[in-house]
């Protein structure tokens, strides 16, 4: 008798987009689907990180394509990429992202603009355009890269962590307004992971080991720690998962006051 399990744990045939997808978690996932036989297209302003990119994954399943996902001209080069090359999509991660580290009062509207335009807009705009190719797929999956910055408050910008609790209730949102479509949308929100936007500041041992303290696991996330959880929530064996935010942060959310 066939084993009715054996494709629950594989992504093979799958379309799926990765946007800041040229480095960090981005990377890390672009990877890890392609391991599990996704078709992927990476998506990233700088078209050097993305030959880069191209030169470290040897894959006739990798596709590039450098956009700017803030601006509504970049989200109508991705879409009409999509719409020529494939006829639906399985699989969208909006990972693209950005702070400015600085106190509430010292931001400007610019500032303010841009950093709303990279994290939030950007994916609720892909969303919405490429909604009718999710659903063709029947089997649709959108994730959100939030961060705890989006549930808890940490030391990196009131923006940021505005936008990142939005994707949160975005989520939620979608979830239910778009199951009838068999759509699947669930978010995963990091702690701090060795990124290049997070290197900056875990150079600061004083701020290491602050970090390091408050978190159970004692010790900082690697990206492909982040991808394996956003590849699972993409499978067949997590089709009855939607609508949630798992937390990839060696605890941190979960400790309180206790001293260790």
């Amino acid at each position: 008798m066939k084993d009715m399990n054996t494709n629950r744990w594989t992504l093979e045939g799958r379309k799926a987009i990765v946007t800041g997808g040229s480095k960090g978690i981005g990377e890390a996932t672009v990877k890890e689907l392609l391991s599990l036989g996704a078709e992927v297209v990476a998506v990233a302003r700088n078209t050097g990180a993305l030959v880069q990119l191209t030169q470290t994954i040897a894959s006739e399943k990798l596709h590039t394509l450098a956009a700017d996902l803030s601006t509504a001209a970049g989200r109508e080069q991705l879409s009409s990429w999509v719409t020529e090359h494939w006829n639906a999509l399985d699989i969208l991660v909006n990972n693209v992202g950005t702070n400015i580290r600085k106190p509430t009062a010292d931001y400007s509207s610019e500032e303010y603009d841009f950093i709303m335009n990279t994290n939030l807009r950007s994916a609720f705009e892909l969303n919405r355009l490429l909604y009718p190719l999710l659903a063709k797929s029947e089997q649709g999956n959108i994730v959100h890269v939030t961060s705890v910055a989006g549930l808890t408050h940490v030391r990196t910008g009131s923006i940021y962590g505005m936008t990142k609790a939005a994707l949160t209730q975005l989520t939620r949102n979608l979830a239910a307004e778009w199951a009838p479509a068999g759509i699947r949308v669930n978010a995963v929100a990091p702690w701090y992971i060795r990124t290049p936007l997070a290197e900056t500041v875990l150079q600061n041992e004083e701020f290491y080991q602050n970090v390091i303290s408050r978190t159970p696991a004692r010790k900082i996330g690697e990206p492909a720690d982040v991808a394996s959880t956003i590849a699972f929530l993409c499978m067949p064996a997590a089709a009855y998962i939607t609508g949630q935010t798992i937390a990839v942060d060696g605890g941190f959310t979960i400790n309180g006051f206790h001293p260790q």
